[in-house]
């Protein structure tokens, strides 16, 4: 099955050492920019430029300036699930999970704080529906990653609920880091702090044995 990823990845994966030091150029160039401009001030002939790269070599990689975002953002994604995953492996009971997590948070919202490329790529979301849809599938990935984590400590849990809880808490988390990053820093922090708290009683408050679904509206009991 074709995912985001794979249809966010270069035009032409390299394959020979120069080729792949080629790409890492223009990609680093293409940061740079992106930190001094943001995505809007980006150019193709700007990145190749900067790059040492003709115009041409930057086009058999990468057919336009969106490309090269979504490739930053895949590298994003990449670093961000293996640290969640680093975070969560050696989870082992109730308090290692909240505590776990909690520290997840403080780290996701530093490096956001931190990178400002990070932060550009991500405001442009809306405006380009295959960066939405890596969200997405990003989101559930991570997901999974918690609903493991939390199927290892409760194995009684339903799963269903497990997986709807882990993937709204990541899906949350991404949402509440870009907008506490387009907020001055005092209510940026705020907005995380309040997310946290959520987030944490969210997952203790997770039910450690499966429980019967809930009545319709307005039915009525049997008997």
């Amino acid at each position: 099955m074709t995912t985001t990823a794979d249809r966010a990845a270069p035009r032409r994966m390299p394959t020979q050492q120069r080729s792949r030091e080629r790409v890492e150029r223009m990609l680093l160039a293409a940061r740079e920019i992106i930190a001094a401009d943001g995505t809007d001030g980006l150019r193709m002939a700007q990145v190749a430029e900067r790059a040492g790269v003709p115009i041409g070599s930057l086009y058999q990689f990468f057919p336009d300036k969106a490309a090269i975002i979504r490739m930053l953002a895949m590298r994003c994604n990449e670093e961000s699930r293996a640290c969640i995953r680093a975070g969560l492996e050696p989870v082992a009971d109730e308090a290692g999970l909240l505590a776990a997590f909690g520290a997840l948070i403080d780290e996701y919202y530093g490096l956001f704080r931190a990178d400002p490329v990070i932060s550009d790529i991500w405001s442009g979301m809306q405006a380009d529906k295959l960066l939405r849809e890596m969200e997405v599938e990003e989101s559930r990935l991570n997901g999974r990653l918690l609903a493991d984590t939390i199927r290892r400590i409760r194995p009684g849990a339903d799963p269903a609920d497990v997986e709807a809880t882990a993937f709204l808490v990541m899906h949350l988390g991404e949402a509440t880091m870009r907008l506490a990053i387009a907020v001055p820093p005092e209510e940026g922090d705020r907005l995380v702090a309040t997310y946290r708290r959520m987030a944490l009683e969210a997952l203790a408050g997770s039910s450690p044995v499966t429980q019967p679904a809930p009545a319709p509206s307005g039915s009525r009991p049997a008997g």
